[in-house]
């Protein structure tokens, strides 16, 4: 697993090396749903047979893949942003801009999507949930279940880039509270004279 974005060269924390790691084995989802997809495509055109097993596999499989890119654009921060704008701040700026961001907006969305998609996995899970169509995928409660385990990553690494992101912005209070100490304040502080 690498140790640090390729893009940016700064420093994965481990759970980013985590996220990064399980991103990179999902990824082969995309290998597999071309695959699902060319079958799909020649059962039916060459050989006439429609499987909606694979039309379902297909959506499955682009679903998981789509959610696990987001936890990785999270990790690795190449989200969409406005350009036009972001590239004429100072850095200070951005960051002040990604922690309120990160603070106010993505964490809750984070929560609210587990709060909403976890009863609806168990919900599945709990009825044996399957396919409305003839000859469909059964076990519906896994792919449901990908929305939440998903998100739970996605706060992982929100929680990560929030801690950076407060690290850069406030650098006496991110490392005295690494220490377990307090920052020395020049006001209570008595100087000894020589």
């Amino acid at each position: 697993m690498p140790t640090e974005d390729a893009q940016s060269n700064k420093p994965l924390s481990p759970v980013e090396q985590i996220l990064d790691g399980i991103g990179s084995a999902i990824s082969w989802v995309w290998l597999m749903l071309i695959f699902v997809i060319l079958c799909a495509v020649v059962l039916r055109y060459v050989f006439g047979i429609g499987r909606i097993e694979l039309e379902e596999l297909q959506w499955h499989l682009y679903a998981t893949g789509f959610l696990s890119g987001i936890v990785a654009s999270a990790v690795h921060d190449r989200h969409v942003r406005v350009d036009v704008l972001r590239e004429r701040m100072s850095q200070r700026l951005r960051d002040w801009i990604d922690f309120y961001g990160v603070l106010l907006f993505q964490i809750p969305l984070v929560i609210l999507v587990i709060w909403s998609a976890v009863p609806l996995a168990i919900e599945s899970f709990s009825t044996g949930e399957e396919s409305a169509s003839a000859g469909g995928l059964s076990a519906r409660w896994i792919l449901k279940s990908v929305l939440p385990i998903a998100f739970v990553g996605l706060g992982f690494a929100s929680v990560s880039r929030l801690r950076a992101l407060a690290a850069r912005l406030f650098p006496a209070s991110a490392g005295a509270s690494s220490q377990g100490t307090r920052a020395p304040n020049s006001r209570t502080q008595n100087p000894v004279p020589e």
